[in-house]
């Protein structure tokens, strides 16, 4: 089963890849309180996605040692 993910490019300096910010809210159990997280992936830029731009990301096999997943779409140019 592929993991699909939402979030925006953060950085297209390096050949081939980019660097894209996923954002969640999770509800805190006890207080019931949402809390954002937010994580940094690298992914494979076949699309050619520029910083700020909204993209949509999928799961692949290891590509390298850092990348397991690809720009699938690009939503936001």
């Amino acid at each position: 089963m592929k993991k699909i993910f939402k979030g925006i490019v953060v950085s297209d300096k390096m050949t081939g890849t980019a660097s894209v910010r996923i954002e969640s809210v999770k509800i805190h159990p006890k207080y019931g309180k949402r809390i954002k997280s937010h994580k940094k992936l690298l992914v494979d830029n076949a699309q050619g996605a520029k910083v700020g731009q909204t993209v949509i990301i999928e799961s692949t096999k290891p590509i390298s040692k850092n990348k397991f997943f690809r720009i699938t779409e690009v939503l936001v140019k």
